[in-house]
């Protein structure tokens, strides 16, 4: 084995939760860093591909849903720049993540605790807590959402129904990190082929409006830059920061930097497809606003259920079938990475760890109170986004100044250019969100 790889089971600390590959794709990973050439590149490609497409899920929540077709349906295609500018930015930050794993062994929760004073770490965990919940309100209401759409069923209900394909999703993690992750894709699979289906067969966009819009940027009016603030303020999600140098644990364990530096790199590319297919989805819920609400004059459409019922006689009812289903997917898969999201941030700040069940129920209960009290969906996912606001520098602050860490990172150390380039969209998302916080709160929600 050389000196690469350590052991052919990976060894996580006593209680860790860590999900584990299985055996052939182990092996895989072990033929790649002994270097064996008669590998095909797509296979060796392959055998790291996982950890980015769960934290992707997050860039596909209902939440995005909601600011995606807001903009789409008040400014047609205009903001489509301001996705594809929010995309690059989310890969890097999640490659820094991912990063900090690779390097350190731990995650951004880990360090945290080993790097901060205690009160400082309690703190910091508390926030992570309440964004965790803050998530999965958003995309708990999602799925349930969409159930309701789709079969009519009462909210309440909806949400338990929801509770129980949350609980048989994450089922799966005791065998391991590939049949955890298959359903997730395929779940970002059904987003992705709901819109080809509604842009290819339904929809029929003006391509050539689309490309002028990525590539000049432009902002017309007060709301437009709001809505902007809104796309670019949803661009890292504080969980999957913490989630996604978690998920790089459970390979093979590494003792040489240069092994470390091979998987840092098909890393990237993990990062790349996934975080680009989710930028595409996104851009095409844009895009499907602008070719129907826009162009139909429906331009203050805001609500999904609106959207729903909207889509029905614009372009009939099997486009706002299938806008439900992208729906109710979204939320399913989304919620599932913010219950993996919240047992990394309780382990990881205080070594503590609470069976996967009792955790979802946890962060499932508020969503459930809050539906079966009969508040008004979208306030809810407005007063869940502020939440989200507050803690984004929480975690992305943290993950900058760790990742520029010699000692910490080794070899993986931030160049200038990459630190720069990080402060740079740390100072712009946190900036954005704080002024799209303070007008929430001024505007009275």
């Amino acid at each position: 084995m050389g000196n690469d790889v350590d052991s052919p089971e990976p060894v996580p600390a006593h209680g860790r939760w860590q999900l584990v590959d299985d055996a052939a794709t182990r092996d895989l990973i072990r033929a790649v860093l002994l270097g064996r050439a008669s590998l095909p590149f797509w296979k060796r490609v392959l055998a790291f591909l996982g950890p980015a497409f769960v934290a992707s899920v997050a860039y596909m929540d209902p939440g995005n849903f909601a600011t995606n077709i807001s903009a789409g349906a008040r400014y047609g295609y205009m903001l489509l720049w301001v996705v594809a500018m929010s995309n690059l930015m989310a890969m890097l930050i999640q490659s820094l993540s991912a990063k900090l794993g690779i390097a350190t062994g731990r995650s951004l929760p880990e360090v945290i605790r080993d790097q901060f004073p205690r009160p400082l770490v309690i703190f910091l965990w508390v926030v992570a807590e309440l964004v965790a919940m803050a998530t999965d309100l958003a995309e708990f209401l999602g799925a349930a959402l969409g159930l309701n759409l789709l079969f009519g069923i009462p909210m309440f209900p909806a949400a338990l129904v929801t509770g129980v394909l949350a609980f048989a999703i994450l089922s799966l993690e005791h065998y391991g990190f590939r049949p955890l992750e298959a359903v997730i894709i395929v779940f970002v699979g059904i987003i992705a082929l709901c819109y080809f289906i509604e842009i290819g067969f339904f929809a029929h966009p003006d391509w050539g409006q689309i490309g002028l819009a990525v590539i000049q940027p432009r902002l017309t009016d007060t709301e437009s830059v709001l809505l902007a603030v809104g796309i670019l303020g949803a661009t890292v999600m504080p969980h999957v920061i913490y989630l996604h140098s978690a998920l790089t644990q459970g390979r093979l364990v590494v003792r040489t930097d240069a092994a470390r530096r091979t998987i840092f790199r098909y890393e990237v590319i993990d990062v790349i497809l996934a975080m680009g297919i989710a930028g595409l989805i996104n851009g095409a819920m844009l895009i499907m606003a602008a070719a129907t609400f826009h162009l139909s004059g429906y331009h203050e459409l805001t609500e999904l259920t609106d959207a729903y019922l909207t889509l029905r006689p614009l372009l009939g009812p099997l486009a706002a079938t299938v806008f439900a289903v992208s729906l109710l997917a979204s939320g399913l898969s989304s919620s599932t990475v913010g219950t993996m999201a919240g047992q990394v941030i309780m382990q990881g700040f205080l070594r503590r760890r609470i069976p996967i069940w009792l955790r979802r129920l946890v962060t499932m209960a508020p969503a459930i109170l809050v539906i079966g009290l009969g508040f008004d969906p979208t306030r809810t996912l407005v007063l869940s986004q502020v939440v989200l606001s507050f803690g984004i520098p929480f975690a992305l602050i943290p993950l900058i100044v760790f990742t520029r860490r010699r000692d910490l990172m080794g070899p993986l150390v931030n160049s200038r250019l990459t630190t720069i380039l990080a402060a740079v969209v740390a100072v712009v998302i946190v900036g954005l969100n704080l002024f799209l916080l303070y007008q929430t709160l001024t505007e009275g929600l």
